[in-house]
């Protein structure tokens, strides 16, 4: 039972992570069926049989704030189903032995390029152009193969892409990825059920992550618009590194003083990354500043609700305050001082 509830947290926190990065529901959730022993290709269809529900309550919640661009979805949601169909007839057919150290060598990739991505500013300058099928078609396809073969990578390959063109508003980019995420997880759990049959599946693993994620998803659909991306996600792509560099250690025989070096030089990679994202975060929000103060201040001239403009005149420009003047010199000069 205690297992249970852990895995329904890590759902919950899977899918808080997922929807407000747009990615690593299931770089989370198969890291850690990894790290308990799960065999690979049983933890990747335990992870997408979970994310059809995830991902269906995911899109529900961002369509209506109004974050998803059903153009994206429809062009690169069917060829990832395609690449997601034969990256899970593939790892079925591995054995655990060989699929394991290729699964976390993905995995620790992707990581990877997390920390990297989320190191630097995401780039927001040419938003409004239109996203071509021939970019998004071959875009879904790659990113479905390795989503399934790596138990997670949809959103890692899909949401940096869509970001680096620039494009999409991020907020889009995210509810997108999202959304087509229920095509491809739907088509991953068909090519499991054929290559490992019901017994590939291990269903209380499903129904701990799915409980957690029905729990996260409309939370992560209104944080995204709250939640800095650049901590979350070099965050994010730290842990995922640290834990699957254990699996890949271990498959290499790296034994003695070698391997406490290697995390820490994994570590300190790491708090490289977070720093980086802090000013990344912090030179973002200077430029946003005298870009809103300068949009605030055309506002307020246009519609004239400002301070000064609601600031009374003096002198003969306002005929109010000249009358208020003469009823008092009169009411002055008729007091028994004055006369």
């Amino acid at each position: 039972m205690r297992k249970l509830l852990v895995l329904a947290l890590v759902g919950l926190v899977a899918q808080l992570i997922d929807g407000s990065l747009g990615m690593a529901y299931g770089l989370t959730s198969s890291t850690l069926l990894l790290v308990v022993g799960v065999a690979p290709a049983a933890a990747s269809a335990s992870v997408h049989l979970a994310e059809i529900g995830t991902t269906l309550a995911a899109g529900v919640a961002h369509w209506r704030f109004g974050n998803v661009d059903w153009r994206v979805v429809t062009r690169i949601a069917l060829p990832g189903a395609i690449g997601a169909f034969a990256g899970a007839t593939l790892l079925s057919s591995i054995s655990t032995e060989a699929a394991a150290p290729w699964m976390a060598c993905i995995l620790f990739t992707l990581g990877a390029y997390l920390l990297v991505r989320f190191a630097r500013p995401l780039r927001t300058d040419r938003i409004g152009g239109r996203l071509r099928g021939r970019f998004l078609g071959p875009l879904g396809l790659v990113a479905g193969f390795v989503d399934a073969t790596g138990g997670g990578g949809w959103g890692p390959v899909a949401t940096p892409a869509l970001l680096v063109s620039g494009r999409l508003e991020p907020r889009k980019v995210i509810g997108s990825v999202d959304t087509a995420e229920f095509v491809v997880a739907s088509a991953a759990s068909v090519g499991f059920l054929i290559g490992l049959g019901t017994e590939g599946f291990l269903l209380p693993t499903v129904v701990a992550l799915l409980i957690g994620g029905l729990i996260a998803a409309p939370l992560a659909a209104w944080l995204v618009r709250i939640v800095p991306a650049q901590l979350l996600g070099a965050a994010v792509g730290g842990v995922i590194v640290l834990s699957n560099a254990r699996t890949l250690i271990r498959s290499a025989e790296l034994d003695g003083p070698l391997r406490p070096i290697l995390y820490a030089l994994l570590a300190a990679g790491w708090l490289t990354a977070l720093l980086f994202a802090v000013r990344a975060l912090r030179r973002t929000r200077r430029a946003r500043t005298p870009v809103a103060a300068a949009t605030g201040a055309a506002t307020t001239a246009a519609t004239g609700t400002g301070p000064l403009a609601s600031a009374p005149e003096t002198g003969a420009a306002n005929p109010d305050a000249a009358d208020d003047e003469a009823r008092v010199g009169l009411t002055v000069a008729a007091t028994p001082a004055a006369r």
